[in-house]
C-alpha cells in the first residue's frame, strides 16, 4: 500500500515503479477536483513568497547582529581610552597638588626663587590640562553616541528576531495547510485513476513566464532520483524515464513547445501527459496528480499542463518523464542526455 509523506517536503531519490514515476488563505476541507488543484497551487506559491520572507529576516538579523556586535566593540574601547585620559589627569592633579597644591598661584610665585619658571610650567600644566578635559569632553560624546547606536542596532535586532519567529509561524501554518491540500488532491486523482475516468483538465492561472530557450526542465525545482535505464525490483524491465523528485501538486511545464496528443489516467503510469514537439520528439509526463491541458491543445515552452502527484505504480511523490522517438513506451531515449544536447542541464 502506498504511504503518503506528512510533511511539504521534497523527498530525496525516490523512485517509480513501472511494470516495464500578510497569511495563509483558508482551506476549506473536502475541496475536490479544480478546488483541491488551485488550493496548492496558491500555497505552493505562498509557501515560496513565505520562504522567501522568512529568509530574507534570517539574514537581515545577521546584518544587524553583526552591526550591534561591531558598536559594543567601538563602545567598549571609547571607554578604555577614556580610562586612559582620566589616569593622565590624575597624575596631572597630584603633579600640581605636590608643587603648590592648594596655595593660591599668587603665594607660589611670592615665595618661589624663579617666578618666571613658575610661570612657565603652570602655563604647561594649564594647557595640558585644557587638552585632556577638550579630549575626555570629546570622547564623552563620543561614547554617548556610540552608546545610543550601540542601542538601537540590539533594539532592531530584537525586532527582526521576534519577527522572524513570526515568519516562522507563518511558514508552519502554510505547510500544514498546503499537506492536507496535497492530500485531498491526490485523493481526487487515485479515484479518478481506479474508475479509469480523466476528471478533465483544470484550469490554473499559469504564472508569467517567457522562455528565453527552446527546452527547459519539466519542474523548477527538484531533485533527480532514479536514471534512465536503470536496474531495480520496481520495474519488469530497466527504467525507461528519468524520475524528478518533487512535491505532490508541484506544477508541472511543457519541456518545449508542441502539442498534446494524449491524456490518460490509467495503467502503470497513473495520470500522463504525452506531448509532440516540431522535430518528431516526444516528451511524456507520468504519475501526475491532476492535469491542465487537453488533448490537441497546443503548448508553449514552459507552460503548465499539470501537477506532480504519486498515481498509478508509484512508490512516492515523483514525476516521471521520459523523451521518446515515438510517442509510445519503448522508444526512450535518456532525457539526461538529450536535454544536454540541447543546452540544458539537469
Amino acid at each position: 500500500m502506498r504511504q503518503r509523506p506528512r510533511r511539504s517536503l521534497v523527498v530525496p531519490a525516490l523512485l517509480c515503479a513501472l511494470l516495464v514515476l500578510g497569511g495563509p488563505p483558508t482551506l476549506s476541507r473536502g475541496a475536490e477536483g479544480p478546488e483541491a488543484s488551485a488550493e496548492v497551487a496558491r500555497l505552493f506559491e505562498e509557501a515560496s513568497a513565505a520562504t522567501q520572507r522568512y529568509e530574507a529576516g534570517r539574514r537581515a538579523v545577521g546584518v544587524q547582529k553583526a552591526k550591534a556586535r561591531k558598536t559594543e566593540r567601538l563602545l567598549a574601547r571609547e571607554r578604555r581610552e577614556i580610562t586612559v585620559l582620566h589616569n593622565d589627569l590624575g597624575r596631572i592633579a597630584r603633579a600640581q597638588y605636590r608643587s603648590g597644591g592648594d596655595i593660591p598661584f599668587t603665594a607660589q610665585m611670592l615665595l618661589s626663587a624663579e617666578p618666571e619658571e613658575l610661570m612657565h610650567g603652570q602655563r604647561a600644566v594649564w594647557q595640558a590640562d585644557l587638552a585632556l578635559n577638550n579630549a575626555v569632553g570629546k570622547s564623552r560624546r563620543a561614547e554617548k553616541k556610540l552608546a545610543e547606536g550601540q542601542r538601537g542596532a540590539s533594539a532592531q535586532w530584537h525586532s527582526l528576531q521576534a519577527r522572524n519567529v513570526q515568519l516562522a509561524q507563518l511558514k508552519k501554518s502554510i505547510a500544514s495547510k498546503l499537506a492536507q491540500a496535497q492530500g485531498e488532491l491526490q485523493d481526487e486523482a487515485d479515484r479518478s485513476v481506479t474508475a479509469g475516468q480523466c476528471r478533465g483538465a483544470v484550469r490554473l492561472e499559469q504564472p508569467k513566464f517567457h522562455a528565453t530557450r527552446a527546452w527547459v526542465p519539466p519542474v523548477r525545482r527538484y531533485e533527480l532520483s532514479a536514471g534512465f535505464d536503470s536496474a531495480g525490483e520496481h520495474w519488469a524491465h530497466r527504467h525507461t524515464g528519468q524520475d524528478f523528485a518533487v512535491d505532490i501538486g508541484t506544477p508541472v511545464r511543457a519541456a518545449g513547445a508542441g502539442r498534446v496528443v494524449s491524456v490518460s489516467c490509467g495503467g502503470a503510469f497513473g495520470i500522463e501527459v504525452v506531448v509532440r514537439h516540431p522535430g518528431g520528439y516526444y516528451t511524456q509526463y507520468a504519475h501526475l496528480a491532476a492535469v491542465t491541458v487537453e488533448q490537441g491543445e497546443r503548448l508553449r515552452t514552459g507552460q503548465w499542463l499539470g501537477q506532480s502527484g504519486t498515481t498509478g505504480n508509484s512508490t512516492g511523490p515523483h514525476l516521471h518523464f521520459e523523451v521518446r522517438l515515438t510517442r509510445y513506451l519503448g522508444s526512450g531515449v535518456d532525457p539526461v542526455k538529450w536535454f544536454a544536447e540541447r543546452g540544458v542541464r539537469l
